[in-house]
């Protein structure tokens, strides 16, 4: 009996007391015939010979560039502007301060537009899923203006605010004076600003590909049939977009995606001579992105990497899980090796909100850090209080005394 009551004081000891942990470890995480090296832009420029004045390749969900030719050269972008309003729809959707049913009407204004047009009435309305079809397929310039007049009040503030969303992206490059790209005296932008509005677009509203993807619709019960401007949806295995532009001015530009697998790629051409050649190269740039790397996930959100103590919780441990996907770009010629360092926070106690930081994993190649992902708890865990302290321990001490 004396000794299961000195099994009992040291239980509660250590039960009050509390500890700290920090973890290390380096584990191979994935090898193969492969080699991340990055590809060098100017060597790319040799053997690619784009003829497009402006051009970039980018890897969509990290931005990495693979190749860039005058990559922030400012240029008109004619209707890949567009590109720019049909984000600013998506977020208003996010938001809720417009639904895919919400019916927008046509002005004056809008109906004049001319250019890439469906010939909207001022004296009908479309819903937001339609003016979206005909901006995605045809580039309709009234759809356009009637959806910026709509959700802004008027284009030109509407344009005040594709402005503040292009600094806010990092497009320093780019000075917006209309919301559809017809030529306008210091309307400028750049490929490399073209693929960071892009990949915002594709990044965070993935169902603007219900739109872009499409290569024939019509509208109005049929009587407006609407053909894909973008000839590459149809031809380019994985094509998911994005947007085409062409003025007598701007000549000929695209801003092209597409997915293989787990590859996410984005290709934009500026100043192509000819349409011939705007598709060419920007498929010439997807083919040699999808050709030259992969693209290999290492962290899937959600899952459960570890669980930890937990100090003064009512249960003794948490589950650690990824807060977020992760993956890394690989070039497809020599062997590397990626690497994982966890490391976890010190005096890990409850309480503990799910979802709050306890650490994080850090991959490397070659000894340089390529990703990092947060670890966080899956789990809300309560502190434990003077009354609950009590029956844990009573339970305990009947555990022992059995």
């Amino acid at each position: 009996m004396k000794h299961k009551i000195i099994a009992i004081f040291l239980l509660f000891i250590t039960l009050l007391n509390t500890y700290s942990m920090a973890i290390y470890t380096t584990i191979p995480v994935w090898s193969e015939n492969t080699d991340t090296t990055e590809v060098n832009a100017d060597t790319a420029s040799d053997f690619l010979n784009i003829e497009s004045e402006s051009a970039i390749l980018i890897e969509q969900s990290s931005g990495k560039i693979l190749y860039e030719k005058n990559s922030h050269d400012k240029l008109r972008p004619a209707s890949v502007t567009k590109i720019m309003s049909i984000l600013l729809i998506m977020e208003a959707l996010d938001r809720g301060d417009i639904t895919l049913d919400t019916q927008v009407p046509c002005s004056e204004k809008a109906s004049s537009m001319g250019g890439s047009q469906i010939w909207l009435d001022q004296t009908e309305t479309l819903s937001v899923h339609e003016m979206l079809k005909a901006i995605c397929v045809v580039s309709a310039n009234d759809c356009t203006v009637a959806m910026a007049e709509y959700l802004a009040g008027s284009e030109e503030l509407f344009v005040q605010k594709m402005n503040e969303r292009a600094k806010e992206l990092g497009m320093n490059d780019t000075t917006f004076k209309n919301c559809h790209g017809i030529d306008e005296d210091g309307h400028l932008t750049s490929s490399y600003d073209i693929s960071l509005m892009s990949k915002e677009l594709l990044q965070n509203h993935p169902s603007i590909t219900n739109y872009t993807t499409i290569w024939m619709d019509n509208l109005r019960d049929g009587k407006s049939e609407l053909v894909n401007t973008n000839k590459l949806i149809r031809t380019y295995d994985g094509a998911t977009g994005l947007k085409t532009g062409s003025t007598s001015l701007a000549l000929y530009n695209l801003s092209a995606s597409a997915t293989r697998g787990d590859l996410s790629l984005i290709a934009v051409v500026l100043r192509a001579p000819t349409p011939k050649i705007r598709f060419s190269e920007a498929k010439l740039l997807l083919d040699y992105g999808f050709n030259t790397y992969s693209y290999k996930k290492v962290a899937t959100k959600d899952d459960i990497l570890q669980s930890v103590n937990v100090n003064k919780g009512t249960v003794d441990s948490v589950n650690l899980v990824f807060e977020n996907d992760s993956g890394v770009l690989i070039k497809k010629s020599d062997s590397s090796e990626i690497t994982q360092e966890i490391t976890l926070n010190e005096n890990i106690e409850a309480p503990i909100a799910k979802g709050t930081s306890l650490g994080k994993v850090d991959y490397f190649l070659n000894n340089e850090l390529i990703s990092s992902v947060n670890l966080v708890a899956d789990s809300d865990i309560s502190k434990k209080s003077l009354l609950n302290l009590f029956d844990y321990i009573s339970s305990k001490w009947l555990n022992l005394l059995r």
